[in-house]
């Protein structure tokens, strides 16, 4: 089957966060975004039609998550895209990846605990982390020595994964991960791991040609992977994820939190829809659009290149979102800014937002004429201002 990626679908007046909510952050209305990682394509259409036929069954009564239909579609996905055998005895369900870490976080630290990520980092762990009154501790991506340090640190209890890395795109190697695991079972720290971006890795980017590997083949003692098939369809305003959870305590606990605590029994039963469908059905549709989504790094690529050949920017290993480092521009971040807001009417990441100066990141999940036009204004003001 022939998919459309290139023919736009207007996002605004949608309540689109990326469209409709940019002044939010960037202070000003009617920006083209470039911002945060959702996607500017139709959800697949097989997706599309499973949930028009559930519609149109018409009762929208209390779900449950809990059944073969859903389990078994997990159990397909990590068998045929990882050479994974899942365990669904260890499954947990909840609205979000963001909720799961939170949710965890209470179970397996208290306040003033340190919880350890890599840097940068994505701007959803550090809110979570930082709202529920933990201590965030970071360790640069690629620095081993520097993770120990802070995973060894009296009060270190968690390490968020991110698996592959959000934002450098960074698909971690089976020896990196077995170090990870190492540490953290060294230090008694427990591991959760966020691999909501697993299904976007880019064999051609990727030097040694790894693929993403789940962490059920490396965690021991308490640990957890979170994630959903929201983030590789395109459909998180339906609120759903799940997650594995390694240790039977935990998982009994961590359901009984959902089911009395939280409250949420129930889950959204288009949510469960659309990952069946998803994971039975939309592979295809998903290889197409990880071809589409290279098409448009290789681009940025060769466009940032003839521009600025003192960069030697290179495609990220997995993901849509580029991660751009600068500093050998010497440009301001703050006067980028400017130039992209106020002269090219874009909106695009700063580093900053993730705890690096002198980076951007870039959202190419979008069709091919959006992309370029964001890569152009990008350049543009780059020209500017570079030294």
């Amino acid at each position: 089957m022939d998919y459309d990626f290139d023919t736009p679908v207007d996002r605004r007046g949608t309540w689109s966060v990326q469209w409709d909510g940019v002044a939010d952050r960037f202070g000003v209305d009617g920006l083209l975004p470039f911002t945060i990682s959702d996607m500017d394509f139709a959800c697949a259409p097989e997706v599309l039609a499973a949930l028009q036929a559930r519609l149109a069954h018409g009762v929208l009564g209390y779900t449950d998550w809990r059944h073969e239909d859903f389990l078994s579609a997990l159990r397909h996905w990590f068998a045929t895209r990882y050479d994974t055998e899942l365990d669904t005895g260890r499954v947990v369900y909840a609205p979000s990846v963001l909720n799961q870490v939170s949710q965890l976080l209470r179970m397996w630290t208290a306040p003033g605990d340190g919880v350890v990520v890599h840097t940068p980092t994505y701007d959803g762990f550090r809110k979570a982390v930082t709202g529920l009154g933990r201590e965030l501790r970071g360790a640069p991506v690629g620095d081993t020595p520097a993770l120990e340090r802070e995973l060894a640190r009296a009060g270190s209890k968690v390490l968020i994964l991110c698996s592959p890395h959000n934002p450098t795109g960074r698909v971690w190697t089976e020896g990196e991960l077995t170090e990870f695991a190492r540490l953290a079972a060294a230090y008694g720290v427990a591991v959760i791991s966020d691999e909501i971006h697993a299904d976007f890795v880019h064999p051609e980017f990727v030097p040694d040609g790894r693929r993403h590997l789940p962490w059920t083949r490396f965690g021991t003692g308490r640990w957890a992977i979170v994630t959903s098939a929201s983030k590789s369809f395109n459909f998180p305003a339906l609120s759903g994820s799940y997650g594995v959870i390694g240790d039977p305590d935990d998982h009994a606990e961590f359901t009984r939190r959902m089911l009395t605590a939280e409250g949420l029994a129930s889950p959204a039963v288009l949510a469960l829809t659309a990952h069946i469908t998803a994971y039975r059905e939309g592979a295809p549709w998903l290889d197409a659009l990880n071809t589409y989504v290279r098409a448009n790094l290789r681009m940025l690529a060769d466009r940032l290149d003839a521009a600025f050949p003192q960069l030697a920017w290179r495609p990220p290993e997995a993901g849509y979102l580029a991660w751009i480092d600068l500093r050998a521009l010497g440009v301001d971040d703050a006067a980028l800014q400017r130039e992209l807001v106020e002269h090219e009417k874009v909106a695009i990441m700063p580093g900053t937002t993730y705890g690096c100066e002198g980076y951007v990141r870039l959202n190419v999940g979008c069709p091919r004429a959006k992309a370029e036009r964001g890569t152009d204004a990008l350049i543009r003001a780059l020209g500017r201002l570079a030294r």
